[in-house]
């Protein structure tokens, strides 16, 4: 499950094997890449000419241009919904000062190490919990203060593996 959010909107996408569905029904669109980022899209007996204009990978959002108008989408999948229901979301620029395991694991891998200056989005960890691997980035920018867990260690829900 993805989620988009644009023009004060917020729109919940699921893939299907053949198709999309938006908010729980199924889009009725056909989709043809022109290639070099340019597409036609058909919706409702309507053409549209769509062009990806940007992606920003470290923000997850897509600045699109739909029949000369720009749109910026940012898109969220079901790691990014689970990690803001477990309260690891970046509260609005308020100052972060440490990161907490979202549920119990195993550290498999540490990125930082004290003293290192990170930005939001910055990959800090992977932590294995349910025999998946989630990488846990910064929320906020910010030089790290103190790694209090090591490669190897297993970890609590709410434990606190970095401080800011």
């Amino acid at each position: 499950m993805y989620q988009a959010q644009f023009d004060g909107k917020t729109f919940t996408l699921q893939p299907q094997p053949d198709g999309m569905e938006v908010n729980g029904e199924r889009l009725e669109w056909d989709l043809v890449s022109l290639g070099d980022g340019q597409f036609h899209i058909r919706y409702q007996q309507r053409s549209y000419p769509a062009e990806v204009v940007r992606i920003d990978r470290e923000t997850k959002t897509v600045d699109l241009k739909i029949r000369g108008q720009r749109y910026s989408v940012k898109l969220r999948d079901d790691v990014d919904i689970l990690m803001e229901k477990m309260g690891m979301h970046a509260a609005g620029g308020s100052k972060v000062n440490s990161v907490k395991a979202p549920m119990p694991g195993l550290i498999i891998d540490l990125r930082v190490q004290a003293g290192d200056e990170v930005k939001p989005g910055d990959p800090l960890l992977i932590l294995e919990a349910m025999k998946m691997e989630n990488i846990l980035k910064s929320p906020g920018a910010g030089i790290v203060k103190k790694v209090k867990i090591k490669k190897g260690d297993s970890v609590e829900k709410g434990q606190v593996l970095i401080e800011f």
